[in-house]
């Protein structure tokens, strides 16, 4: 059974991560700097910000009498901007990143996934994308502290795997995460479409996001790459069309989208990973 680290698993993303793990037969630590919701026997408190804790708990817990390490799942961090002050919002992020790559260099953990952001793509979209769906080919555009920090960590990426040819860093640019209790609100979308503007009216339920962490995962792939992860389909009730009309009118469409798909492009995850989505709120629970 391989052992794989998630930190931040008690937070939204992580939660439904450690749970898909398991039931896919994986030993799943839950590292995190605050417990989880439901006593875990496998959690153990780390501080992330620190390179001596985070050494410790990747090398010195001792599970089952082995250290063994199979991979790690990086999730912990300011999870949005806003959340905190820009500066905070920086450190955090940043620091955790580093710590995280390089405990993994250090002890020869060679198979690494990490959430990076879909704010890298251009979010708030106050200056238009390029062309839509939006995808990994076009440069990113970092907005915000919190996304800055998210580039900053695709760089580390990048540098550690060139330091190590045989590492993998594979950094999941998630669109906003929900769980099955915020599709309560998703209809007050379409009293203002506005408000949801800031990702192109996109998202991904977390069960999603934990089959892309779980994928990602055992991908034959070396080195570091970026994907796009979010839902097939949108938001909003509202049709593509009118909405496009309304907020993007002079933006062209790299492929045709039908009323609801996705402006958030997951073919490469799709092509690459086997990601498939198999939740969405229309459905409430599952759209098989």
């Amino acid at each position: 059974m391989k052992r794989i680290i998630v930190t931040g698993g008690s937070g939204k993303l992580g939660r439904a991560t450690v749970k898909d793990l398991r039931a896919n037969g994986y030993d799943v630590v839950n590292a995190d700097i605050a417990p989880p919701s439901e006593p875990d026997p496998r959690f153990v408190r780390v501080d992330f910000e620190d390179l001596n804790d985070t050494m410790d708990a990747f090398a010195g817990w001792d599970w089952g009498h082995t250290r063994q390490v199979d991979g790690v799942v990086h999730l912990a961090a300011i999870p949005a901007p806003g959340r905190m002050p820009a500066g905070e919002v920086m450190r955090v992020n940043t620091m955790s990143t580093y710590n995280v790559f390089e405990t993994c260099r250090r002890l020869g953990i060679k198979n690494i996934v990490w959430a990076s952001s879909e704010t890298l793509l251009g979010s708030p979209f106050i200056v238009p994308p390029p062309y839509l769906p939006v995808d990994e080919e076009y440069p990113v555009r970092p907005k915000t502290a919190y996304s800055l920090s998210k580039l900053l960590g695709e760089e580390m990426a990048r540098q550690f795997c060139d330091w190590d040819p045989d590492a993998k860093i594979v950094g999941l640019r998630f669109s906003n995460v929900k769980a099955i209790g915020d599709y309560d609100r998703f209809p007050e979308y379409e009293a203002d479409p506005a408000s949801r503007r800031f990702n192109l009216w996109s998202y991904v339920d977390a069960r999603d996001a934990a089959q892309a962490v779980r994928k990602a995962l055992e991908a034959d792939i070396k080195g570091a790459d970026v994907f796009v992860i979010a839902n097939d389909d949108t938001a909003m009730t509202t049709a593509n069309s009118e909405l496009l009309r309304e907020y993007f009118p002079d933006v062209s469409l790299k492929r045709s989208v039908g009323d609801h798909d996705s402006l958030l492009s997951s073919e490469k995850a799709k092509r690459i990973l086997g990601y498939q989505p198999e939740f969405g709120w229309r459905e409430g629970v599952d759209r098989r």
